[in-house]
């Protein structure tokens, strides 16, 4: 077995483990794996072992990846979570399955539009970025921004609104972590309850987090 292998096998089992002391269903979470810096041969060897989606921080080596391993896309889900900057956006539309940094909806507009001229490839998933912790160095916009910007991007055609993403500012305190992903989290249920009848919410399922 594998280095891979294992830490794969070691990660599931702390994530179901999380899961059951939660009461929830391990089965409904699914792990991103964060591939940057990684060659494409340790993505073949994760696949292996039974990791199909993989995340990437930057645009030119994630669509490097994506080219190498076009043998496994039928098997593999690519998941840009990085900062995206209007210059680069056509490149995430021809290559990228979701995008978890959706903080303007100048960018939105742009991936619909661009998403358009790949008939072969589905609508694209797209995540709203929030800054919950309000780092200056971090994408995202406000709690209070979510819900307007949201509404917008859900319209929007060849693109489908899947959720909200957050990274919390790291802290060893246990009650400020909770407190960030509980303000993510009343957030996404706020959201989903309040267009529990629009159809442009009928995929709002996803709280992406790390």
């Amino acid at each position: 077995m594998t280095q891979i292998t294992t830490n794969l096998m070691l990660v599931k089992q702390r994530l179901e483990l999380a899961a059951l002391a939660a009461k929830r269903e391990p089965e409904d979470i699914r792990l991103l794996a964060v591939s940057k810096t990684f060659p494409a041969r340790d993505i073949e060897e994760a696949m292996h072992a039974g990791q199909t989606a993989f995340g990437e921080n930057y645009v030119q080596e994630g669509v490097e990846k994506i080219e190498q391993l076009a043998k496994l896309r039928p098997w593999l889900e690519w998941h840009f979570i990085g900062p995206l900057q209007s210059n680069k956006t056509r490149e995430v539309a021809a290559h990228f399955d979701w995008v978890h940094s959706i903080d303007r909806l100048k960018i939105a507009e742009r991936l619909s539009s661009q998403r358009a001229e790949f008939a072969e490839l589905e609508a694209l998933q797209v995540c709203v970025q929030i800054n919950v912790s309000q780092e200056e160095s971090k994408s995202g916009i406000s709690l209070e921004e979510v819900d307007t910007l949201c509404d917008a991007v859900s319209k929007l055609p060849n693109i489908v609104l899947r959720g909200l993403m957050a990274i919390p500012a790291p802290t060893t305190n246990v009650q400020e972590q909770h407190q960030a992903f509980e303000a993510i989290r009343n957030c996404f249920i706020s959201i989903k309850t309040k267009h529990s009848h629009d159809h442009h919410y009928d995929f709002f399922d996803t709280l992406s987090m790390g």
